[in-house]
């Protein structure tokens, strides 16, 4: 087989692939225009007579500027302090010789594997009992959760760092926390940015651990998302409008921020 005709079964394969990753975008966007019988009627078609009338009705179902503001503070700050606190962590880890900080990298790394279905009703239980079930106690547990696997990916990445750059420092009379401040962490920008991301995507769709945590008042935008459906009812024009509108933050975001990903990203290749 030629090179030509490879590139083409390669490039049918890639748009055959893309349109499949694609299609439930498609279904989300269009049967948020539709109606109810519409959507019952014909799930795959377009929208006949399509309306916003489905994006004004959810805007105000979500409380969407309140959910909106709880759920940009929660990301936000859990994703702030996960990256600080697991670099400073993983860079202790790594430039501390010793049994104890392998142990230490071990437990971080075991602690992954620990479902979070088997601690949530202890968890909630004691942080009810000293009223830290609100919006700062569930930026705690995120913290907690998201350490391990952030901890792990730093630590590899500090790895590939040389001592030496920490000795230079130092002989030049700086501590460990200005190396780290100055040195070390803006050359941990491309993993810094491969974490925020991991941890963006999870804390801003998180449902479960905000269900068990969250009062009514600090509620994000899939728990308001909930109420479209009921027990008998269940309002799928109204949900698939407010998904769009639980979407179009993280949308905007990489939109404004693509620059810096790609950027960092490609660092990280050429590193």
């Amino acid at each position: 087989m030629s090179k030509h005709a490879k590139n083409w079964i390669l490039g049918i394969i890639g748009l055959v692939l893309g349109l499949l990753w694609l299609f439930p975008f498609y279904l989300i966007i269009t049967n948020s225009f539709k109606t109810p019988k519409g959507i019952f009627s014909s799930v795959i078609g377009l929208p006949v007579g399509g309306t916003f009338g489905n994006y004004t009705q959810a805007w105000a179902a979500l409380d969407f500027i309140r959910s909106l503001f709880n759920s940009l503070t929660i990301t936000i700050v859990s994703v702030v302090l996960i990256c600080l606190a697991s670099a400073m962590a993983a860079y202790a880890i790594q430039r501390n010789h010793s049994k104890i900080s392998n142990v230490i990298l071990m437990l971080f790394v075991a602690a992954m594997l620990i479902p979070f279905q088997s601690v949530m009703i202890p968890l909630t239980t004691i942080f009810g009992k000293v009223q830290m079930l609100n919006i700062p106690g569930l930026i705690f547990m995120y913290l907690g959760f998201g350490a391990s696997l952030s901890i792990f990916l730093y630590q590899g990445a500090i790895a590939g760092i040389p001592e030496a750059l920490d000795e230079a420092a130092t002989i030049e009379g700086a501590g460990p926390g200005r190396i780290f401040f100055t040195i070390i962490l803006p050359m941990l920008n491309p993993m810094t940015v491969t974490v925020a991301v991991l941890n963006i995507v999870w804390i801003w769709n998180d449902y479960l651990l905000p269900s068990l945590v969250l009062p009514q008042s600090g509620y994000t935008i899939p728990l308001q998302t909930f109420f479209f459906f009921g027990q008998f009812t269940k309002q799928w024009n109204l949900a698939l409008a407010g998904l769009m509108l639980g979407i179009l933050p993280v949308v905007v975001f990489y939109f404004f921020a693509q620059r810096w990903i790609i950027k960092s990203v490609t660092d990280g290749s050429v590193k």
